[in-house]
């Protein structure tokens, strides 16, 4: 028999709970999470050329020239000029325009921004546009495929046959859209650190090491050797050079002429880096005047091989580089390879009072009024204004406030 004692009359045994040595547990307070909507615009821009203006108007009422179609938000848009307008009602008196939705989409909301530029250089365009202002109805709504916002009064016709507007019988059409998107943020479970691109380095490492080149450049004496396909990648003009039906026939080493070999490196720099070279390094010179100076070679080869990012920022340099003895042989060189905005900023500079003298003692002064004669009266127009203020009112304002938009509401444009 076994000699385990047994209990009478007790309690029935059981488990003893933790709450029997512990004080009871404070219930948790509940999880908190938030999330945030957001609602910005996805914005585009598309420059529209209306060449041969005077060809054009008199096509009839309604009828109109498009713009090619671009890009933006997610949908395809489209410019449309009316050079007699778009109703009968106002008998021809008015050119119209409008910006149009062309793909499909439905309840499309949006911001734009219609410009016509002025080409004097006074910068008095005129503009029609939703950004920088309170709307009180929101962005403007876009229904179906086709749908239009813009003025079926723009500009009174026989007032823009006579402006600063029409030149060389063309037009120039800025357009903006900003396509309203929204999104909701969550708070992120994960950290990922994704490194910035680098794949420039792998390419300019390609030039570096000189491995697997296979064509060779002559330039004013110097050999540079680099790789077609990367040209070809990077530049139309070369791709052409390399691989079109006229390339050139001695593919062991092209003599590229009318540069010098410092701006041709820098060029090739650009191409597999995809940024500036270092000026004082390519040029050996630490002076401004030396940067300056390649600035502007390097703009005239940009031009030369299509290489439209270089080019702007060549552009971007110059502009911040403009000096009394720089400046004349910048604005022709803005002139000849049509860079608008550093030519405005050079006209400015030279028109000032206190640059002007200065500058009409330079060489450069002396090859510009060679080289680009028409420069001068522009210049001469200037000086002539150099006293007005920016925000004097356009001969042409009273025009500008018979515009209205697609719902027959007017919107005052800025001048």
């Amino acid at each position: 028999m076994g000699s385990g004692r047994v209990c009478k009359g007790g309690t029935s045994a059981r488990p003893l709970s933790s709450s029997s040595f512990h004080p009871s547990v404070p219930p948790q307070p509940p999880t908190e999470t938030a999330s945030t909507s957001v609602t910005d615009t996805v914005n585009g821009s598309h420059h529209f050329k209306i060449a041969g203006y005077s060809l054009i108007k008199g096509m009839g009422v309604g009828k109109y020239t498009a713009s090619d179609t671009f890009t933006v938000g997610g949908y395809d848009w489209a410019i449309y000029f009316y050079p007699d307008g778009k109703s009968a009602e106002d008998g021809s008196a008015y050119v119209s325009l409008f910006i149009a939705l062309a793909s499909e989409g439905t309840d499309v909301r949006a911001l734009f921004e219609l410009t016509l530029l002025d080409q004097s250089g006074k910068e008095r365009h005129k503009v029609h546009t939703h950004f920088g202002r309170t709307l009180e109805s929101g962005p403007y709504t876009l229904k179906y495929r086709g749908s239009m916002w813009g003025y079926k009064r723009f500009f009174k016709r026989t007032a823009l046959e006579t402006s600063d507007y029409l030149k060389d019988d063309c037009l120039l059409v800025n357009c903006t859209v900003g396509v309203v998107r929204s999104h909701t943020e969550g708070p992120k479970i994960y950290t990922i650190t994704v490194p910035p691109s680098n794949i420039s380095q792998h390419f300019g490492q390609l030039l570096e090491n000189g491995k697997g080149t296979d064509v060779s450049f002559e330039v004013d004496g110097d050999i540079f050797n680099a790789h077609k396909l990367v040209l070809a990648a990077r530049s139309p003009v070369f791709r052409a050079q390399l691989f079109g039906p006229m390339r050139d026939s001695n593919m062991n080493c092209i003599k590229v002429e009318d540069m010098e070999a410092p701006v041709f490196k820098a060029l090739l720099h650009f191409i597999y880096w995809d940024a500036l070279p270092d000026m004082e390094e390519v040029t050996g010179l630490n002076t401004k005047c030396a940067s300056t100076l390649m600035a502007q070679h390097l703009l005239a080869a940009a031009d030369r091989y299509a290489l439209d990012r270089l080019k702007l920022l060549c552009e971007v340099k110059l502009c911040e580089d403009v000096a009394i003895n720089t400046v004349a042989t910048t604005l022709a060189l803005a002139d000849q390879h049509h860079c608008f905005q550093l030519k405005s900023v050079c006209l400015k500079f030279v028109a000032l009072p206190e640059n002007l003298r200065a500058v009409m003692q330079t060489e450069g002064f002396e090859y510009l009024k060679v080289s680009c004669p028409s420069i001068l009266t522009e210049l001469l127009q200037y000086v002539a204004k150099i006293g007005e203020t920016s925000a004097a009112p356009s001969v042409y304002a009273n025009d500008a406030l018979d515009g209205t938009d697609a719902n027959g509401r007017r919107v005052k444009p800025r001048i």
